[in-house]
């Protein structure tokens, strides 16, 4: 047993690799080891024998397996310390021209409303792309006959045979965030809820993958006249013009009572569009109040508090402001586009330094 003992010590602490560390275990201790053919042994000889020989072979076997583990853990370290001193990096060298990088229209477009809207007190929400019917449509008051709701508009998710779950869905707009807010926050609140969105279509000016963001604001004495007033500090800041007329025109929407949508006052001029002047109106956005059967699925009380939500289409108005002329360019990944289309990646959108340079 000293023999075996100082035969493999002495080879594994030689091991140059993993590989030859892993050669010395199936030779010692593996199944057709030298030490576990030993302990086969054991069964011949008698119980005297045993008794001296058992505890030996068992102290020899342990102590094999941990000489194994030490010296492969002492090779990951050295191989990891090769690797520390291989990859090693000067950060006081210059920054690589940061001017090559280029922020997607997406991103800036983004980057501009959350700006706006936090300026008027609005914090920013999330959640998760794929959720049940129940934020994306019941708790909204959409019904289940809504067109909507068909597998030819709405991308559902496959469910196993025997799955009596709640369907779940790519959510078609960001207003189950709102419902998740309203459930974790209560009233008042006010948020918008930025994100992407997927509904089955595609064309040049849809995909079936956008994004948009919604707005929501909840309080006990809030009107329309808020929306209004909103809405038109958030065009004139996002366009960057001093005056902008909106036009509300009654719509329907399940999850707003009143609903409108609003056209901004515009013009077109050698096919540019200028926002804030001229006879054209062009459509940006729905808005309305919530309707109260939303709020109280929500678990707001309709009697006590009331508010004003609406959803702007970020691809949209991006296109709509940077004259960006096909939808889908904005996923193509062309290098090119990007270069033409991007912004300079330390820009940070502000109200007071300018949202675009």
């Amino acid at each position: 047993m000293q023999e075996l003992r100082d035969k493999y010590i002495t080879a594994i602490a030689d091991a140059a690799d993993e590989a030859a560390l892993e050669n010395l275990r199936v030779t010692a201790v593996g199944k057709k080891g030298e030490i576990s053919l030993k302990m086969r042994e054991l069964g011949k000889m008698t119980p005297e024998e045993r008794q001296v020989a058992g505890p030996a072979l068992n102290a020899l076997k342990d102590e094999i397996n941990s000489a194994l583990s030490a010296k492969k853990a002492a090779l990951a370290d050295a191989a990891l310390e090769e690797r520390l001193r291989s990859e090693w990096l000067d950060v006081t060298l210059p920054a690589r021209d940061m001017r090559r990088g280029s922020i997607h229209p997406i991103s800036q477009v983004t980057e501009e409303v959350s700006a706006i809207f936090a300026d008027m007190g609005f914090s920013v929400a999330e959640g998760p792309q794929i959720d049940s019917d129940w934020y994306v449509f019941d708790a909204l008051n959409i019904p289940g006959h809504h067109p909507a709701r068909a597998e030819m508009d709405t991308f559902y998710m496959n469910r196993a045979e025997g799955d009596n779950r709640p369907p779940h869905i790519l959510r078609t707009h960001t207003s189950p965030v709102q419902i998740r807010s309203m459930e974790a926050q209560g009233a008042p609140i006010r948020i918008i809820a930025p994100g992407r969105v997927y509904r089955a279509d595609y064309d040049q000016t849809h995909t079936p993958m956008f994004h948009q963001v919604e707005g929501l604001a909840i309080d006990k004495d809030i009107s329309m006249a808020n929306l209004k007033w909103c809405l038109e500090e958030f065009v004139k800041a996002f366009f960057e013009v001093d005056h902008v007329e909106l036009r509300f025109r009654a719509s329907h929407f399940p999850f707003t009572e009143p609903s409108a949508e609003v056209d901004i006052q515009c013009s077109w001029e050698g096919g540019v569009l200028k926002v804030g002047e001229g006879d054209d109106w062009l459509e940006i956005l729905g808005s309305g109040m919530v309707h109260p059967k939303v709020l109280q699925n929500s678990g707001v009380d309709p009697e006590v508090y009331q508010g004003f939500a609406f959803g702007v289409g970020i691809d949209r108005i991006a296109m709509l402001k940077y004259g960006i002329p096909d939808l889908r360019a904005f996923f193509d990944s062309d290098l090119r586009w990007l270069r033409h289309y991007g912004f300079a990646s330390l820009d940070q959108p502000t109200l007071h330094g300018g949202l675009s340079r």
